[in-house]
């Protein structure tokens, strides 16, 4: 079964029971869940780190966080056009389809509006996923292990179609840890790095203040001299940015290639989306370990200081609406996706009942079937 937690203020947080003996703890603010059910919206959250994927979906006056386990879970694309739901996995990328006809059957019995049930699992091998998305009908990723962007085809483990002009090779390297895209009118427009490096893990000499933001297909450079930046993304006429190693939520000025931060929270701002006037944006609390030694982020806050979870920011006034927190196993966060006109969505992933019963058949074959079978 999967892990589900409920948490009704930051000041009396709730353990649910965990998995494995698991420890979870959630918290938040009391408005969180109105507002989600005001805006007719739920979140899926990617932690790689603890192997999970996190619905987060009002229940009542509750939030409920629902647990789906996947091994090193890190980017989510949903295209609600289709109900195509993609998330890049550490040796494989899974495809799911929302099947609505099968969400009044789960659990709570009513109350789901979504179900998300696999159709396709490609093997890439570990190719270190960062973020994916769909461009028409193509999902196309950010290859961070071989600083590239591919796609994915039957024969191969991915196919290549770009890497920046400064990496002179194919190589399983992680030369500059190429990590976001933001996807414009159905292309790639810009690109987020660490480093402009070319050797083996090379941004790592000045993940301080070595990242950049790229242009996609030029590869040149929009802005520079960031700090692990993240998560780039054009909303609203603008175009966002996290420099995760401040924990800044910015927008990109793209005649002067400077930044204007917008909000400031106390965690490693990665995995960005945004609804209305609001932006959904994921904190890792992260250890001051190799990868982040150095950063100006762990030098300003403690440990202690540092929190993981969900912040809501208005893009007005950089003003903090809301925040979920989580404590315990889950500690770093990738990918947050927000659901639009979903409330309560369940996913399914592991074999079953649920997996076992349910078919999806092209309309032709469906004239075949009993009509009392079509929905049973």
């Amino acid at each position: 079964m999967a892990d589900t937690g409920e948490a009704q203020t930051p000041q009396t947080p709730e353990t649910p029971p965990a998995a494995e003996n698991d420890s979870f703890t959630s918290s938040h603010t009391s408005n969180f869940p109105a507002l989600l059910r005001h805006l007719g919206i739920s979140l899926i959250v990617s932690t790689y780190q603890a192997g999970k994927l996190i619905l987060v979906r009002a229940q009542g006056d509750a939030l409920n966080t629902h647990f789906r386990h996947f091994y090193s879970p890190m980017g989510v694309a949903y295209q609600p056009t289709t109900g195509r739901l993609a998330i890049g996995a550490k040796h494989e990328v899974w495809e799911f389809r929302n099947q609505p006809d099968v969400a009044p059957k789960l659990e709570p019995k009513g109350e789901c509006d979504a179900a998300f049930l696999p159709r396709l699992t490609h093997h890439s091998g570990d190719i270190r996923i960062h973020e994916i998305g769909f461009i028409g009908g193509e999902l196309w990723a950010v290859n961070t292990r071989f600083s590239c962007l591919c796609t994915f085809d039957r024969e191969n483990s991915f196919v290549p179609r770009w890497r920046p002009p400064f990496v002179s090779a194919l190589s399983p390297e992680d030369r500059c840890h190429l990590n976001g895209m933001a996807i414009v009118d159905g292309k790639i427009k810009y690109l987020t790095c660490l480093g402009a490096t070319d050797t083996a893990g090379g941004w790592r000499d000045n993940k301080r203040n070595g990242g950049m933001m790229l242009h996609m297909p030029s590869g040149e450079p929009v802005v520079t001299g960031l700090s692990m930046p993240h998560s780039p993304r054009v909303y609203a006429g603008k175009t966002w940015i996290l420099e995760s190693g401040h924990g800044t939520l910015s927008v990109v000025d793209l005649e002067t290639g400077k930044t204007d931060i917008v909000a400031k929270m106390p965690g490693f701002t990665r995995g960005l989306d945004f609804y209305g006037n609001l932006a959904f944006i994921g904190l890792s609390q992260v250890r001051e370990s190799a990868v982040f030694s150095g950063i100006p982020l762990v030098e300003e806050l403690s440990e202690k200081e540092r929190a993981c979870g969900v912040w809501v920011i208005d893009i007005r006034n950089g003003q903090t609406v809301a925040f979920l927190r989580f404590e315990g196993i889950v500690q770093e966060i990738f990918a947050i996706q927000v659901l639009p006109g979903i409330v309560h969505p369940d996913l399914v992933n592991e074999p079953g009942e649920t997996l076992d019963s349910s078919f999806v058949l092209p309309d032709a074959a469906l004239r075949d079937v009993p009509e009392a079978l079509r929905t049973a």
